[in-house]
């Protein structure tokens, strides 16, 4: 059977937890635990069910197209994910999980160390979830690595000698940068345990620190303040716009893009998952200090410019009734 079952099997006798797969299996049958056991004591059934849990877990961090995980598609208004980025070279769909669930959805640029764009639903914020913590995708580095983000400080520990870094920026990138580490999937439009989950460096790029402090994180609030008043859900997508060759570097090697602006467009519902309202948002991510915001149309004109390829509708039908 296989290592998914056999993690399973670990649940029911604990004293078998640090040992490999095969131990697994020989000190069960040793012990006289066979299937036929397992099943006469209704443990087969359980052992089977938690694997394919595990197997849809342990598949779905990364994958391959975003439909192919029917909890990571809640975040996209009618299960509709954008065109926009799809195209983009290495590009990493991430369905991202934290405690044991899923939180939001990222479109991840591995080639330039930031998100093409974060998805999710508002949830009203109950304070806490400020994590000191930062982040990590283990996928990234190793497909059969763990299916959830973890502090990246403590991969590390688990994996010395291996480079995390090829294809996600690392917290060290942005120490003594200049730049902020700023959220794309804002923590403040999320409760715990989601606002959690947004400290993952897949989530945030280098943000201009007077634009993230200040311009950025009013706009934030009053986003906060229109979904609170009027949405009964509001979906959201927060990107970024890479420039041509400006970087934060390390060591004399191009480690994160820095992006030249930051764009947002959001899609709020009434209690018929029908839209009432809609809006995007752009900003130079300089020490302008100023966000321009715009309907859904004049951001797809927006973002027109920076692809040869139709942008298309960000939301099902744009985000119209």
């Amino acid at each position: 059977m296989s290592s998914v079952a056999a993690r399973c099997i670990v649940l029911a006798f604990p004293q078998m937890r640090d040992r490999s797969t095969g131990q697994v299996w020989r000190t069960c049958f040793a012990k006289k635990k066979s299937i036929m056991s397992l099943a006469t004591s209704n443990l087969l059934q359980e052992v089977l069910s938690c694997s394919k849990q595990e197997q849809r877990s342990s598949a779905s961090h990364v994958v391959g197209r975003f439909e192919d995980v029917p909890e990571c598609m809640r975040y996209f208004y009618k299960e509709k994910v954008p065109a926009w980025g799809a195209s983009t070279p290495g590009a990493a769909r991430l369905c991202q999980r934290f405690a044991n669930r899923y939180h939001f959805a990222t479109l991840y640029d591995t080639n330039h160390r930031i998100a093409v764009y974060s998805a999710y639903q508002f949830e009203p914020s109950n304070g806490g979830g400020r994590e000191k913590r930062w982040f990590v995708e283990p996928q990234l580095v190793n497909m059969s690595w763990q299916a959830e983000m973890k502090d990246g400080y403590w991969l590390g520990k688990d994996y010395p000698g291996i480079y995390l870094g090829e294809r996600q920026a690392l917290n060290e990138d942005y120490t003594h940068s200049g730049f902020d580490r700023g959220h794309l999937n804002p923590n403040g439009h999320h409760s715990v345990p989601s606002r959690n989950a947004t400290f993952t460096l897949t989530n945030v790029i280098p943000q201009n620190p007077k634009m993230n402090q200040n311009a950025w994180r009013i706009y934030e609030s009053e986003l906060t303040d229109l979904f609170l008043a009027k949405c009964s859900k509001a979906y959201v997508l927060v990107g970024a716009i890479p420039s041509a060759d400006n970087w934060i570097v390390k060591n004399n090697v191009k480690r994160v893009n820095i992006p030249d602006y930051m764009w947002n467009a959001f899609c709020c519902v009434d209690n018929n998952d029908q839209p009432i309202q809609s809006g995007a948002g752009t900003a130079r991510n300089t020490e302008e200090n100023w966000v321009e915001k715009l309907s859904l149309d004049e951001l797809g004109e927006f973002l027109q410019q920076f692809s040869n390829e139709p942008v298309g509708k960000l939301f099902y039908n744009n985000c119209r009734a």
